[in-house]
């Protein structure tokens, strides 16, 4: 099947209100403009040299949405924030303090979502739950930062309930969240190409998926 072809297929399994976010990692430019032209405006990166290159190649492309969704060094910080308009992957507190530090300098409000490991995964960065509720005064102090959200992913060898069950407790962990505190955790970053439809049955606003759309790598 095309990209077109594949896009469209999703469009009708989602509905309009989950945003679809193209993950482009070592995928040509002529891939992305081929979504694009089906309409997608959503692309994300997880390194960051590669999405700067193609950034420059895509600058007259001027309403591409760009999302990063890797995992974030604090030396990398600065380029992200200055190029990229969503941050999924804010996984520590550390992070998220100088984020916010970064971004009161530079006058930036980054829209960034809040990676939480709901099951214990050493292969995944993010806030345990536990760990999360302890940050949580912490957070709600930062005022340049625009916490919209969790971003989770998956360990790997869930069973299909075990998929939707961590779904479920990210929901309503965003949930519990919004109600006893002032963060407003209205997005749910959760479900990729083996995943996804799960992750919409539980709420997800944002599905990141790669495979699916432009095929294997």
């Amino acid at each position: 099947m095309t990209i077109a072809q594949n896009i469209e297929k999703i469009y009708h399994q989602i509905p309009d209100s989950v945003r679809l976010v193209a993950v482009t990692k070592q995928k040509s430019v002529e891939a992305i403009k081929d979504a694009y032209d089906c309409g997608m405006r959503d692309f994300a990166e997880s390194r960051l040299q590669e999405a700067l290159e193609k950034q420059e190649a895509l600058k007259n492309y001027s309403d591409i949405c760009w999302h990063f969704i890797g995992h974030l060094q604090t030396n990398k910080a600065k380029k992200v924030l200055d190029n990229f308009d969503w941050i999924h992957s804010v996984d520590s507190m550390k992070l998220a303090e100088y984020l916010d530090k970064l971004a009161a300098k530079s006058s930036l409000s980054p829209r960034v979502c809040l990676q939480v490991k709901i099951l214990s995964d050493p292969n995944k960065y993010g806030w345990q739950v536990s760990e999360l509720w302890e940050d949580l005064s912490d957070l709600e102090s930062l005022k340049n930062l625009k916490i919209e959200g969790l971003m989770t992913i998956l360990p790997l060898g869930l069973s299909e309930q075990e998929c939707l069950d961590t779904f479920e407790k990210t929901e309503n962990l965003a949930k519990t969240i919004s109600h006893k505190s002032s963060l407003n955790l209205k997005e749910l970053s959760m479900g990729m190409s083996n995943d996804y439809l799960l992750a919409v049955k539980k709420g997800a606003t944002m599905i990141r998926l790669g495979r699916i759309i432009f095929g294997d790598r």
